[in-house]
């Protein structure tokens, strides 16, 4: 109940823009979901007796990612409230014009950190203790949630050349194949690139 609560009140907070809309959180939310489910090793092809090795592979080739329920829900989550209150202009714009919520974010992924800032605020409030008590238990995963939420969500800005040279460099790192493969700070690296490549193509998807 309190999840139908929480996704209620967030489409109320989205603005009737022509495309950064509520609609437009559904159809991200389809497809981050589509993509999720699509998380798989295409490079390990089984035969029947290689069936149970094969999947004590897969969390590895899937950087965790297909084994970790928190993950897939904040990326739904993500989906669902990236766009929250979006003004339906772009972050440029918004700077230029010398928008309030510009100044608030020091012109820095205004729209983005906006929508961060407002679905988190909400949840933490004392009508959703439930719902929290459902997706985390553990000040680990309080931080670990935050943390997916907000690099999920911080993704969709594709203009910032800042975050774009850093995401770059941070896959080129991740890739280069000079990583350790199986170090579990390597691998959380790669899961947190899929991650935000996910909710990137979820963006543009439809």
């Amino acid at each position: 109940a309190q999840l139908r609560e929480y996704v209620a009140i967030i489409s109320a907070m989205y603005q009737d823009n022509p495309f950064h809309n509520f609609e437009h959180a559904g159809h991200v939310i389809t497809s981050t979901a589509k993509l999720l489910s699509r998380i798989t090793a295409p490079d390990i092809m089984p035969t029947d007796s290689e069936n149970d090795s094969v999947d004590k592979q897969l969390p590895d080739h899937a950087y965790g990612i297909t084994s970790d329920p928190l993950t897939q829900f904040a990326c739904i989550f993500a989906a669902l409230v990236h766009d929250v209150d979006h003004p339906g202009v772009p972050n440029s714009q918004l700077i230029k014009e010398k928008a309030s919520i510009a100044i608030v974010y020091k012109d820095k992924s205004v729209a983005e950190q906006n929508s961060v800032d407002l679905a988190w605020d909400l949840l933490m409030g004392e009508g959703f203790t439930d719902l929290r008590r459902c997706i985390y238990q553990t000040d680990s995963e309080f931080k670990r949630f935050r943390q997916l939420v907000v690099n999920a969500i911080m993704a969709t800005d594709i203009m910032d050349k800042d975050l774009k040279e850093f995401r770059n460099s941070r896959w080129e790192r991740a890739f280069s194949g000079n990583q350790e493969e199986h170090s579990d700070e390597a691998a959380n690296r790669k899961a947190t690139i899929v991650i935000e490549h996910l909710i990137q193509a979820s963006d543009v998807a439809h």
